[in-house]
């Protein structure tokens, strides 16, 4: 109730931090979007370990969750959250999650052979049904030596093409040392993927907490002042649960005293309730979770109404410190999203699983000579433009796009992962040991990539790309209706308003959270959503992520987007 009324009284519709789980609060910083890009990536790997490693409360449950509901149907998982257990209990388990029947002849308990002859059996009829099976063990720095080896056994069954089970390792930056262990050295070696969830930097813990606000239905400036939010962040470390925890107890602070604005003497007031923090010291950090806290009070008037209401007040508030938990959770995707709004708002647009491609005459693992890639930027342009149904001849290909409603978009700073997101063809360069040149990135499946220059083709592991490969990339994508000239920001003209209808259309289905009816507001809730930096300028990137979530006709990298 006390929480409900700190939101009126800040405009809110609901509480902002409130430790219930919404998908709609799901707030995907760049690098948990890098994190997320790493398990779907490595899940596509064709077996073997992924590991993603974070700090308490960084985040690592809410990628867990977003990645499970980004899976096919095809793909069946497994979800173990207490692995505090025995070889024999874990494989009981593990059994148990993926509906395999054990049986056990004899006298006494079953035996590690009575849970391994089914799940193996298990497992290879999946296969043949052309499934694909995930375990995804959580806390998994408390798994002791003796079991991670029983797990790197499991993963030893295997096709001529992929290993039949897929195992995902998450938890705390302990589980790094522990694989670190010479004794662990044959499971490190098939880790093909991880990644270190870090904290949130100043930046995107403001762009996180006025994210949360805005979903709650803030429509005036942010009731947080810069040194107060300064002051947040210094304190929470940008680990996302403890800015939920410090945040509400600095706006319940705020409502206390009646302030319509959160300063940093109220931040430092909250931090002494919920963390052990000596505020004479402007950079200590926390420690943990007071247990001693003192609930707010309202200032003492002199008037008896005004006794009357600060004692009130402060008999809910010691009320409310007993109820609530010690640390609050940072709202997550629901572990069973049913409804269409909460997988759309998790939702990450990485390309999904697609099912085993039909066979096909196998292509080449390695590329070609230099002398045969092509040799101009413009000449690779030119070779892009028929997979947009375009043909760019002439000294300026950029400049005949620009006459057929499409754009070129260059970068020096695209990744594997970046190419994944983005899910559009587009041109690489490679620098061979003989020489360098230009090739079309056409296809991405698994861990591999398909490349073409001029007659050439090949299909190189995303491994042998990354090293001949520095991040140059360069693309097309098509420009809205009715802009006829370079768009370099979306905010006036035709663009705007198609970027306007889009955005509001994909609000109204629940893919984005409200926001206000100005266009930059707009903008915004879109790029938070899919972890553009959210300046509200409406660049190429938020055009080309826009492009994709709604459907329009490019081609894509990914079979399932094409």
């Amino acid at each position: 109730m006390l929480r409900g009324m700190y939101a009126d009284f800040f405009g809110l519709k609901q509480d902002p931090f409130s430790i219930a789980p919404d998908p709609l609060y799901l707030f995907m910083s760049e690098r948990h979007r890098e994190a997320l890009a790493h398990l779907l990536y490595g899940i596509r790997g064709g077996g073997g370990f992924v590991l993603l490693s974070g700090e308490i409360g960084a985040g690592k449950t809410t990628i867990c969750r977003c990645f499970l509901e980004q899976i096919p149907s095809h793909c069946k998982v497994a979800y173990i959250f207490n692995p505090k257990l025995t070889i024999a209990d874990l494989l009981k388990t593990i059994c148990r999650e993926f509906h395999v029947e054990v049986k056990h002849d004899g006298f006494g308990p079953a035996t590690i052979k009575d849970y391994l002859d089914p799940f193996n059996e298990y497992l290879l009829q999946s296969h043949a049904r052309g499934e694909r099976n995930v375990l995804v063990i959580d806390e998994a720095q408390n798994l002791t030596p003796h079991v991670l080896e029983q797990l790197r056994l499991l993963t030893n069954l295997e096709t001529s093409e992929r290993k039949l089970l897929q195992i995902i390792l998450i938890g705390q930056p302990e589980l790094r040392k522990v694989l670190a262990q010479p004794e662990l050295e044959q499971l490190a070696q098939r880790v093909i993927a991880r990644f270190h969830l870090g904290a949130l930097d100043e930046a995107e813990t403001r762009q996180y907490i006025e994210h949360r606000m805005q979903v709650a239905g803030l429509r005036g400036p942010l009731p947080f002042s810069n040194q107060a939010i300064q002051r947040i962040h210094e304190i929470a470390r940008g680990v996302p649960r403890r800015v939920n925890l410090l945040c509400d107890r600095a706006l319940l602070g705020a409502y206390a005293t009646h302030q319509p604005r959160v300063e940093r003497a109220v931040v430092d007031k909250a931090a002494s309730e919920v963390f052990d923090i000596d505020n004479s010291d402007p950079k200590q950090r926390p420690r943990g979770a007071s247990t001693s806290a003192q609930p707010w009070t309202s200032p003492l008037g002199t008037l008896a109404i005004g006794l009357v209401a600060g004692a009130l007040l402060a008999g809910a508030l010691f009320w409310l410190w007993g109820q609530r938990a010690p640390v609050a959770a940072i709202p997550t995707a629901g572990a069973a999203p049913a409804t269409t709004k909460a997988n759309a708002v998790a939702r990450v647009d990485t390309p999904a699983l697609a099912a085993d491609p039909a066979p096909s005459p196998p292509l080449p693992s390695t590329p070609p000579a230099a002398s045969a890639l092509l040799g101009s930027e413009a000449d690779a342009w030119r070779a892009l433009g028929p997979l947009w149904d375009e043909s760019l001849a002439g000294a300026e290909p950029c400049a005949a796009a620009q006459l057929k409603q499409l754009q070129c978009y260059r970068t020096d700073r695209m990744t594997l992962n970046g190419l994944r997101q983005m899910d559009r063809p587009g041109l690489v360069n490679l620098r061979l040991a003989d020489g360098s040149g230009w090739a079309l990135v056409t296809a991405l499946d698994g861990d591999h990539a398909t490349l073409q220059a001029g007659s050439q083709r090949w299909r190189m592991p995303l491994t042998a790309l990354a090293d001949v490969w520095r991040g140059d990339f360069s693309t097309l994508w098509r420009l809205p209706p009715g802009q006829t000239g370079r768009l370099v920001d979306g905010r006036t003209g035709p663009a705007a308003n198609w970027l306007s209808q889009r955005i509001a259309s994909l609000q109204s289905a629940g893919k984005v959270p409200p926001s206000a009816n100005d266009l930059t507001a707009r903008i915004q809730a879109f790029q938070r959503v899919h972890g553009i930096d959210a300046a509200g300028m409406a660049g190429p990137i938020t055009f080309m992520q826009l492009n994709l979530v709604s459907g329009v006709d490019e081609p894509r990298l990914s079979s399932t987007g094409s």
